[in-house]
């Protein structure tokens, strides 16, 4: 017997390896690469892997194998800013690195360990197992990630479906983990109906529901959920490029405050977009002759200038915000959700040293209020959000259906020449299209777009470049199914097949 387990042992390694090629394989379906059937084909052999588990423990190890290929390859940049620009020594932020992969991991592990439990005492179908248990518990993980320690939603698999999947239609209906579940069913039908000695009918079957789902998404991509309203407005989305380990030297502001200008004075647009603290000083220090000019700037072009930069003051709270200057009166958006141990440290009697560790400038902002509305400038009435926020889509709909488009500021210049850019931008995409909005994304050294109400980007600058990105964009009004109930119908319809399946787990003998 013991030489049997040890066999056993010896042999779950080859799938244990495979599971974590498998999920590092699935971070080439989100962008910049796009094959977007990657992820339904990792999880897929995933899935086949964990309905054999046999045991918690079994399922547990297979999931967090995948896990881990799956986020090492996805979210190392992380290494980036803690090592390069956080100022952690190699070593030490190699570790962070890999511990908060291995945290993110524990995720698909807690799905893979619910399978396990289940498959070990045959409590439900196999079918059902594969079909409707591991896609669900799949979903409720990623949910959960998303607002566990105010969340990391990063490399949510419905995310690879935008914008060419075939899954992306459904987005303005159930929003990214709607499109989830849905991938995660249709990986389901697929190792259900690709394993061995399955019937000709039951393949036809299972590939028959997988097509059916995909062209579903197909017909709903082309409804029109909103309509365009009034007149397109010209703008221009600013990437100064600024380096980050220059970006707050005090002898360098005013060479930022220059390039700035310069570039916006070349701009004829309606509403010009600076990035997230593209302005390195407060508001309050802003150069009366500066906040001038960008006025009279506005007035010329008949629009306004939209500029990310600090407001209050290091005496009291300060914010992370965006302030308009133009022919509209002042308006500003302060961001609301911000970056643990980025943007403010969280019980600071108890983390107040990782301050001194990371050397992260402004590393304590301030909240900005949840009910905040729309900025009526630029002859549209823009929905602003920060950088990160744009990862919660729940968050986003907050201004809508007020809004007529959305803005997005952000500076990835803390995460080198990496996947996090093209990963962010394509959560802007997602964010456009669960709410049948156009979406500008302004930068400091990339991904500057313009993203249309599909999801598709029309325009971009070149990451780690300087320059004006022109165009054209059209306000919508109306609400998508997203934006008038968020994700309540999906966590509905999960907690209903919840029920169902802990019923039938505990009925059966």
């Amino acid at each position: 017997m013991a030489d049997k387990r040890s066999a056993m042992r010896r042999a779950s390694f080859p799938s244990l390896l495979l599971s974590l090629v498998a999920g590092a394989a699935a971070v080439a379906g989100f962008a910049p690469v796009g094959l977007w059937p990657l992820p339904v084909l990792s999880l897929a052999l995933l899935f086949g892997q964990l309905s054999h588990a046999g045991s918690a423990r079994s399922g547990f190890l297979t999931g967090l194998a995948w896990g881990l290929g799956f986020f090492l390859a996805g979210v190392s940049w992380v290494f980036v800013s803690l090592w390069v620009y956080g100022g952690m020594s190699v070593w030490l932020a190699a570790l962070a690195t890999f511990l908060f992969c291995a945290f993110l991991a524990l995720f698909p592990a807690m799905a893979g360990a619910l399978q396990g439990y289940v498959e070990a005492r045959q409590r439900i179908a196999p079918a059902l197992q594969l079909v409707l248990l591991l896609p669900l518990a799949w979903s409720v993980t990623e949910w959960s990630r998303g607002w566990i320690f105010t969340g990391f939603p990063w490399l949510v698999l419905g995310y690879s479906q935008v914008p060419a999947g075939p899954l992306a239609g459904y987005a303005p209906i159930v929003g990214v983990y709607g499109v989830s579940f849905l991938l995660a069913m249709s990986a389901g039908l697929l190792a259900w109906g690709a394993a061995r000695r399955r019937p000709l009918t039951t393949r036809l079957w299972t590939a028959a529901a997988i097509a059916a789902i995909g062209v579903g998404g197909q017909v709903l991509g082309g409804i029109a959920w909103t309509k365009p309203d009034g007149a397109p407005t010209s703008v221009a989305l600013l990437q100064g490029n600024i380096p980050q380990d220059m970006k707050w030297q005090p002898g360098k502001a005013r060479a930022t405050l220059e390039t700035y200008a310069r570039m916006a004075a070349a701009s004829p647009a309606q509403l010009i977009v600076l990035p997230e603290t593209a302005l390195p000083l407060f508001e309050s220090g802003l150069p009366p002759e500066y906040r001038e000019f960008l006025i009279a700037l506005g007035h010329r072009n008949g629009g306004d200038v939209l500029a990310g930069l600090p407001t209050g003051s290091l005496d009291g709270a300060y914010y992370n915000s965006v302030v308009s200057f133009g022919r509209s009166p002042g308006q500003r958006y302060s961001k609301v959700h911000l970056v643990p141990f980025g943007e403010y440290i969280p019980l600071k009697r108890l983390w107040g040293w990782v301050i001194e560790v990371l050397h992260i400038p402004l590393s304590d902002f301030a909240r900005g209020g949840v009910d905040q509305r729309p900025l009526a400038i630029g002859g549209q009435r823009v929905a602003a959000d920060i950088c990160y926020e744009d990862a919660f889509g729940e968050e986003i709909i907050r201004q809508l259906p007020e809004a007529s488009m959305l803005v997005n500021v952000s500076n990835l210049a803390w995460f080198g020449d990496s996947l996090a850019p093209w990963q962010h931008a394509q959560m802007s995409q997602m964010r456009a299209l669960e709410a049948g909005r156009m979406m500008l994304r302004a930068t400091n050294t990339g991904l500057t777009a313009i993203i249309d109400t599909k999801g598709r980007v029309l325009a971009s600058l070149p990451l780690f470049t300087a320059g004006s990105l022109s165009g054209e964009i059209q306000g919508y009004t109306g609400s998508t199914p997203y934006v008038r109930w968020g994700d309540t119908p999906v966590l509905m319809l999960w907690g209903m097949l919840g029920i169902v399946l802990l019923a039938a787990i505990l009925t059966r003998p």
